[in-house]
This record gives C-alpha cells, sequence and structure tokens, in this order.
C-alpha cells in the first residue's frame, strides 16, 4: 500500500521539526523535515509528492516582526497559489503553535471567507506577559476537523508568549461558532471552562485550536507532538498513567494519516 507522505516545514528558529516528524511517523506516516528554501525552489513540485503539509512549532525568524508573521508572509505571497491547488486536490494542513500564528497571520486560517482580503483573527501576547510553558486540558469542542474526534479531553503542554487567540470582531466569533470552527477550548481538568492558569494566555473563548471550513487544515496552540510517548507525561511515575497509556498526541497524528489512507491511496 501506497504510504502517507508528511512534509514538515522549517526555517531559521524553528525548533520543534524533529519532535513532529517523529510523531508523524509513529502515527505510520513517511515524514520529512524539508526547508522553506527547497520549497520556494520547487513549489507545486515539491508540494506534489506529499499528502500533508506540516508548520511546527519554533521562532520562525526570531519572532522578530511578529510571532509567524515572516513566515505568514512567504506562505501567501510566495506559495499562495501551490497551496491552493494542495488544498483543491483534498489535503492535509496542520500548524502547531508557531504554525498556528504562521497560518493565522497568512489568512489560511480561519478562512471564513476563503482567504479573502483581511485577516479575520490574530494570536497576540498572553495576558500574563510572560511566556507560558505548562500543561493544559483541551476540549475538543468541535468534530468539524478530521485531526480529532468532538468531546475528547486531552491534556497536552503548550510554550508560547504569543497564543492569545482574538478574532477580528464579534461577527467573526459569531462565525466560527456557528460554522463549529472552534476545535479545541482551554479547560480545566473536569472539562469546564476556567480561567489562568487552565487557559493559558487569556485566549476569546479560551479557543486553543481552529479549523477551516473544510475541517483539512487545523492550527492549534498545544504541542501535540511532546505527547506521543508515555514518559512524557510529566506524572508518569506518581499517576496511574503506565507505559500503555496511549498518549494523548498520538492520536492528533493518527488521525490525519487514516483520513488520507482513506480518502487519497
Amino acid at each position: 500500500m501506497p504510504k502517507v507522505k508528511a512534509l514538515v516545514l522549517r526555517t531559521a528558529g524553528t525548533n520543534c521539526d524533529l519532535e513532529t516528524e517523529y510523531a508523524f511517523k509513529k502515527a505510520g506516516a513517511e515524514a520529512h523535515r524539508v526547508h522553506i528554501n527547497r520549497v520556494l525552489e520547487k513549489k507545486a513540485q515539491i508540494l506534489r509528492g506529499y499528502h500533508i503539509l506540516v508548520l511546527p512549532g519554533g521562532f520562525t525568524y526570531g519572532d522578530d516582526i511578529a510571532a509567524g508573521k515572516i513566515l505568514a508572509n512567504l506562505l501567501r505571497f510566495h506559495l499562495e497559489e501551490d497551496i491552493k491547488k494542495f488544498l483543491q486536490d483534498g489535503k492535509l494542513i496542520i500548524g502547531i503553535c508557531n504554525g498556528f500564528q504562521a497560518l493565522v497571520k497568512s489568512r489560511l486560517l480561519p478562512a471564513l471567507d476563503n482567504g479573502g482580503s483581511t485577516q479575520e483573527a490574530t494570536l497576540t501576547f498572553n495576558d500574563s506577559n510572560r511566556f507560558e510553558a505548562r500543561w493544559t486540558y483541551l476540549k475538543a469542542s468541535s468534530g468539524k476537523s478530521v485531526y480529532v474526534d468532538e468531546g475528547q479531553l486531552l491534556y497536552m503542554p503548550v510554550a508560547h508568549g504569543e497564543g492569545k487567540f482574538v478574532a477580528r470582531d464579534d461577527e467573526v466569533l459569531h462565525r466560527l461558532r456557528d460554522s463549529s470552527q472552534i476545535i479545541f477550548k482551554y479547560v480545566n481538568e473536569r472539562g469546564e471552562g476556567a480561567g489562568y492558569p487552565y487557559n493559558p494566555n487569556g485566549s476569546v473563548d479560551g479557543i486553543a485550536g481552529v479549523c477551516d471550513p473544510t475541517g483539512r487544515i487545523l492550527g492549534m496552540m498545544p504541542h501535540p507532538e511532546r505527547y506521543v510517548e508515555p514518559m512524557q507525561h510529566p506524572h508518569w511515575q506518581r499517576e496511574d498513567i503506565g507505559i500503555d497509556t496511549e498518549p494523548h498526541g498520538v492520536q492528533i497524528f493518527r488521525n490525519a494519516v487514516k483520513y488520507v489512507e482513506k480518502n487519497l491511496l
């Protein structure tokens, strides 16, 4: 059977590409880390050979202008048509942390108006005004995304200074709710909405991840690639977790692989 192929895009400042590559391989995909300069050189020629485009976490270009902004401009002004073709072919995109920031600022998310002329949301400075590195509970508040099943309560780490999701206006927020594009929300251990530190950045409505109208583009601030082995759980020796317990991050990558196997191979 042909192999699901994931392209893990890396550039200056990316620092989660190895972990993300490993996570996709663990989920059954063939994953390659590719520098954006190689993608810009060959564009569609490279993208044509992959089923999943992955924007991992890190601090691309040092976040010198704003988190993910330079990478977002490269996507929008140099790869827009190639990415459109990639999506028209029914393929998947996922952006994690800095990758989420880049997807939002390139207007690939939430794409309520199919990547229109205005940016519909942003990810800005945490309310705490500091870098937040902690484990958070997430509730899958929608089943629209191919990456997740609705109702799941997940536990994953965050590590960011600009993770506060803010919609452009109330209309955008209402449309996100009505279209079920709010995929993840920060919650407490009982799955209830809660403030800081459960919501580590002050995101509106506790939003931790959104998808596009098709459900095939997902952006999320927490790091699923950092919980794909049981021993990565901070309490793996103090709670009844066990080495046979499936880490919550694995299913994000496995669901993507299964979708490709079912629909594209």
